[in-house]
């Protein structure tokens, strides 16, 4: 047993975590609270423009240009609706502030329904969990509001480690956390390359989640996939050596 898993890694977002509702819908909601109304399908088009050119000029939340989340996403939201037409500074500024705040709860996150039971699981198999996200300082608020916060020993997400999956860098600083070999710590996600690949290039034992069962690679082996979270307990049973 000296192989056996001894610490669980988890990604959050589409892993056990999602949002609510599209990030169009969510923000013409706030909108509409201000009093404007816009096409949800227009500003959703608009915020995957302004999302990947921030995403591409100030990576990983702009940390390496000293933003921070709150500025990097400030400056998203203050495009997304300028693709659309708002031009009143004060008013981007609010929507800005609002959707920050917002998304910072349930009302914006949807835990899915085989995540806690899965997280119990191993809690009964005797296993540590922390969590590796490419995620922002939030974070923490949004698993405690959500009632995951509990579960999990430790958060490592890319805003404060200064380094963003697929790097290996924020890996080898949950490693640390964890306190065990890789050999015997294993890392669930939903990314063939941020999740899979990443943690097996360090030797930990990476599980491919593909809950539309829609991802044809054929380099992930059967015994490394789950359509499920509630496959996992089992799998890790299995693989115990």
């Amino acid at each position: 047993m000296a192989r056996a898993v001894r610490f669980v890694l988890w990604d959050v977002k589409d892993t056990l975590l999602r949002v609510r509702r599209s990030v169009g819908q969510q923000y013409c909601e706030e909108a509409a609270r201000l009093g404007l109304r816009l096409p949800a399908a227009e500003v959703q088009t608009a915020f995957g423009r302004a999302y990947r050119q921030h995403s591409a000029r100030y990576p990983n939340y702009g940390t390496a240009q000293g933003l921070g989340a709150k500025a990097w996403w400030s400056g998203v939201v203050r495009d997304t609706f300028s693709q659309c037409g708002v031009g009143d500074q004060a008013l981007l500024d609010t929507l800005a502030r609002n959707l920050y705040q917002g998304f910072s709860g349930p009302q914006t996150w949807e835990v899915f329904s085989d995540s806690e039971r899965a997280l119990q699981s191993c809690v009964a198999l005797g296993l540590h969990q922390g969590v590796v996200s490419n995620f922002d300082k939030r974070l923490e608020v949004i698993l405690h509001r959500c009632g995951l916060r509990p579960y999990f020993s430790f958060l490592v997400t890319s805003e404060e480690a200064g380094v963003a999956k697929p790097d290996p860098g924020i890996f080898r600083q949950a490693l640390e956390r964890c306190g065990v070999p890789a050999v015997n710590v294993a890392h669930v996600g939903d990314s063939y390359v941020n999740d899979y690949v990443t943690a097996r290039s360090l030797g930990i034992r990476g599980y491919l989640l593909d809950r539309s069962r829609g991802q044809e690679l054929p380099t992930v082996p059967a015994g490394h996939r789950l359509h499920s979270l509630d496959e996992l307990p089992s799998v890790l049973v299995r693989d115990a050596d």
